[in-house]
């Protein structure tokens, strides 16, 4: 048997038991957790976004509040500004002070929350301020879905990486460490108030 014969038989072979030691499980693990990272990311932008117009709005009618309009938005200033990349989804620190960043801005915003309906129950029945609050609860229910949809992605790839035969791979070819999931963030339990005064808490 010539040794091209012999090379083209084992290599099939070996393709199997590279692909065996996580050579492509691995790396379309980490893919997962960065596609839903990204699209947690982008729910957490949006609801920057939403926030920012939220407080224009309320700063008409609210100008005698200006500190607490303030806290706000140094709150959200502060989510913008704490950044996290894929390549730090391994990286407790990080992933903890983007978490305190984004909760901290959930914990303005009901703070905003209950200032008006202590004192601006008439904001309620303004069409763009209803359109708001309504948008903003939209967004908080994909950010918890979103949250847990990463946090799922992240166990299926620490499992991948930590199992037989995909352990091998993960450590030969590709170093890889364990992703970090999101943890609630104290205080989560009770959900942000969203309705405002209309009896019905989100």
């Amino acid at each position: 048997m010539t040794a091209v014969r012999r090379f083209g038989l084992l290599a099939p072979l070996a393709a199997v038991a590279l692909a065996g030691c996580g050579l492509n499980a691995v790396p379309t693990a980490e893919e997962r957790v960065n596609a839903e990272f990204a699209n947690l990311e982008a729910e957490y932008q949006r609801r920057n976004d939403l926030i920012g117009n939220l407080v224009e709005t309320v700063r008409g009618a609210a100008k005698g509040e200006e500190q607490i309009l303030t806290r706000i938005t140094e709150a959200r200033a502060r989510a913008t500004s704490v950044n996290l990349s894929p390549d730090q989804l391994d990286n407790p620190e990080a992933v903890r002070a983007y978490n305190q960043a984004q909760a901290g801005l959930s914990q303005a915003r009901s703070l905003l929350g209950t200032m008006i309906v202590e004192r601006y129950p008439q904001l309620q029945s303004q069409g763009r301020f209803a359109d708001l609050m309504v948008a903003l609860e939209g967004t908080e229910n994909r950010i918890r879905t979103q949250r847990r949809d990463y946090n799922e992605a992240v166990r299926q790839y620490n499992t991948t990486i930590r199992t037989f035969p995909n352990a091998i791979g993960a450590k030969i070819f590709y170093g890889a460490e364990p992703k970090v999931p999101f943890e609630a963030a104290e205080g989560a339990e009770q959900a942000p108030r969203v309705d405002f005064g209309t009896g019905n808490a989100s």
